[in-house]
């Protein structure tokens, strides 16, 4: 397993943390490929850790589903699968179609400025070429209309969700022929939530949801033809 990625060390922050952190960067990044065994001594000895944060970590990565374990043969990283993308999005779709219908009823006039801030601050950086930057700014702009909804445990249930969703979203906005097409939905979902429309609201973010798993299967698909 070659390793072509470097640790960043972080003085507030656990060493464990510093270590999921890194490893988790190097398998949304692609540094870690899809199938690659996570060997335990290789990996302490190329970040200069012990084994226990690795493992530690490596734990926390499956329970993300970043990471399998294999009986008699160990970690390795978690296959980007139909199956896995549709389960994933199918539960987010139920989750953010109600923050929707939350967010038209509860929203105020300072999470619509809010919500129209972070639409403008997604289109200021989808020229970056930083596609973790695109996708920070993605989630800021849902994380408003959870926040609006003044639910806690829905709340909870979709940062529970954000990081299994997360390198399908990577994948996702790779694709920048869909960037225009993105933010037309984002508009349309700012107008439904401001004009309280909550069925407009859940059409556009069903629609906006299924869009990114036809985007994301047709890669895959495309994948394994080659």
């Amino acid at each position: 397993m070659p390793i072509d990625f470097e640790v960043t060390m972080n003085e507030y922050l656990p060493l464990r943390d510093v270590v999921f952190n890194t490893l988790r960067r190097a398998i949304l990044r692609g540094e870690l490929k899809p199938g690659e065994r996570l060997m335990e001594i290789q990996l302490a000895n190329k970040l200069g850790v012990s084994r226990t944060p690795i493992r530690e970590a490596i734990r926390k990565l499956e329970l993300e589903g970043l990471v399998l374990m294999i009986p008699r043969k160990g970690a390795e990283v978690a296959e980007i699968t139909e199956k896995n993308l549709r389960d994933v999005l199918e539960v987010r779709c139920a989750l953010e179609e109600l923050a929707v219908q939350l967010a038209c009823d509860r929203i105020d006039k300072k999470g619509c400025r809010e919500l129209r801030t972070a639409a403008e601050h997604f289109k200021d950086v989808l020229d970056s070429d930083d596609i973790t930057q695109i996708a920070q700014a993605d989630e800021a702009f849902h994380d408003v209309i959870f926040t609006a909804t003044d639910n806690q445990r829905l709340i909870q249930l979709l940062n529970n969700l954000r990081e299994q969703m997360y390198r399908y979203r990577i994948e996702y906005l790779k694709k920048k022929e869909c960037y225009p097409q993105l933010m037309e939905e984002h508009e349309a979902i700012i107008c439904a939530i401001e004009g309280h429309n909550k069925e407009k609201a859940t059409q556009i973010t069903g629609q906006h949801i299924n869009n990114q798993v036809d985007t994301v299967l047709g890669t895959l698909r495309h994948r394994e033809e080659m």
